[in-house]
């Protein structure tokens, strides 16, 4: 069964930087398509960004296109999030997710148990 971890997340002010982890297990590392969620109070859930390597795949949501940067580093089976320019509005418990071969909105999804990451304006 696939299983995902993530780390990283704190306290920030606006326009500082966080960088987020998550390592998968129980599965082939590299046929996994690895989604960054976040979901925030009273908004809905989005898919921030998500990679696949085997694909050279990264896809970005435009509420983060050229602040965040997702990476993959396959010798030690872990995913970052590169957060930078943190606006109060990233504000949100993010969720590392695992998805089997290709990034896609259809899972089924294997989810982490998510991080807290708070931007102060």
């Amino acid at each position: 069964e696939v299983q995902v971890v993530e780390s990283g997340g704190g306290l920030v002010q606006a326009g500082g930087s966080l960088r987020l982890s998550c390592s998968a297990s129980g599965f082939t590392f590299s046929d996994l398509a690895i989604h960054w969620f976040r979901q925030a109070p009273g908004k809905e859930r989005e898919d921030v960004s998500c990679i696949s390597a085997r694909h050279g795949l990264k896809i970005y949501a435009d509420s983060v296109k050229g602040r965040f940067t997702i990476s993959s580093d396959d010798a030690d089976n872990t995913v970052y999030l590169h957060m930078n320019s943190l606006k109060p509005e990233d504000t949100a418990v993010y969720y590392c997710v695992a998805e089997k071969y290709y990034c896609s909105s259809y899972g089924p999804y294997y989810w982490g148990q998510g991080t807290q990451v708070t931007v102060s304006s």
